[in-house]
């Protein structure tokens, strides 16, 4: 069984990554990005770290986080589903394939469920336009989709994790 990090050496690997970008201008974002790779997403604690040790106004590391959409302060589930609501998904049914989600996973966009399997977002377009409805979970795509078959869709996600912890 694997020993989990403290957030105690989580702060010290990011005290390591700020150093490595000390007077590097435009440093705030990668060590944004290094930090929610770390974490799993920017709790308040850490933007304020990275505020102090970098002498950037709280203020500055905010407006960048909540400016850029990648970035999160909400924890994240260990699966990021995306489902695309540009025109062609859309009008293809993305939005009947969004509200079956939502009421499957008990979220609205942006949530993440209790048991941070699974993360709930939209996109505009992933240039799958031929093949709409889309809906990504991770790096994964998958076409045509209709809200009667997310539940499969779903499960296998679980059951792969599942595996990997027995």
């Amino acid at each position: 069984m694997c020993q989990e990090t403290t957030e105690a050496e989580m702060m010290q690997s990011l005290d390591h990554i700020i150093a490595n970008f000390e007077g590097v201008e435009g440093a705030l974002i990668p060590v944004l990005q290094s930090a929610q790779n770390l974490f799993g997403y920017l709790p308040e604690s850490v933007l304020k770290h990275i505020s102090t040790s970098m002498k950037i106004p709280y203020s500055e590391v905010t407006g960048v986080v909540s400016f850029y959409s990648w970035f999160s302060t909400i924890p994240r589930g260990r699966n990021i589903i995306r489902v695309c609501l540009g025109t062609a998904c859309y009008v293809r049914g993305g939005k009947d394939v969004l509200k079956a989600l939502q009421d499957q996973l008990g979220i609205p966009v942006g949530g993440t469920t209790e048991d941070r399997e699974f993360s709930l977002e939209v996109g505009r377009c992933f240039g799958a336009c031929g093949l709409a409805p889309v809906v990504m979970i991770n790096d994964d795509v998958h076409q045509r989709v209709k809200p009667s078959k997310l539940k499969e869709i779903l499960s296998s996600y679980k059951e792969s994790v599942e595996v990997v912890h027995s």
